[in-house]
């Protein structure tokens, strides 16, 4: 499977503004800092819930279609799909009409089901399928839901505090709990 971003957010959920408000910073001397920490900071939240904050463009290939007529996206919250694209055994690549499939892009997780319950088999064993699709809460900081603004504000903000080195995986680089249970209504179920 390959997943690939074709489309970097426009913006950041966080303005350095609202991170030095805050923080209760009343200088400039590290706003570069903070808006590095303010990314670093969405990344590490879409990763934990498998989710685009702000709207962002993908591309996922992938082999072969799930049994049933449902696929699982790997990317929520799904605004839209642009094209889902089979590759024939002789390489020339069509596109599935959109009549044919329905997105359900606003659940955990997100999915398209198959109106007619197949989907049509590639021809080639390996990254056969491809889907274009757009993924996020919106365009504008505005856009993410409050809970989740209010997560990645307390991560900066932990992060700004605590610069010290820290081992992968240790209990410095966890996200703290209260960020945790503010995401919590956002993740995936796992079983």
């Amino acid at each position: 499977m390959g997943l690939v971003l074709t489309s970097q957010p426009a913006v950041e959920p966080l303005t350095v503004d609202e991170v030095k408000t805050y923080l209760r910073i009343d200088h400039d001397d590290e706003d570069c800092l903070l808006a590095s920490l303010i990314t670093s900071a969405r990344f590490q939240v879409e990763a934990a819930l498998d989710l685009a904050l702000i709207t962002q463009s993908w591309s996922w290939t992938f082999d072969a279609w799930p049994k049933g007529n449902a696929l699982e996206l790997p990317i929520g919250f799904v605004q839209s799909v642009q094209a889902v694209r089979v590759t024939a055994r002789d390489g020339t690549v069509s596109e599935v009409s959109p009549d044919q499939f329905a997105l359900e892009g606003g659940r955990i997780p997100p999915r398209l089901v198959a109106k007619s319950g197949d989907w049509p088999k590639p021809g080639v064993p390996a990254l056969g399928i491809e889907i274009a699709f757009t993924a996020g809460f919106g365009s504008e900081p505005s856009d993410v839901p409050e809970p989740i603004r209010q997560a990645l504000l307390m991560l900066v903000a932990q992060w700004y505090e605590h610069r010290d080195p820290a081992e992968i995986g240790g209990p410095a680089t966890r996200i703290p709990e209260a960020v945790s249970a503010l995401l919590k209504p956002y993740s995936r179920v796992r079983l």
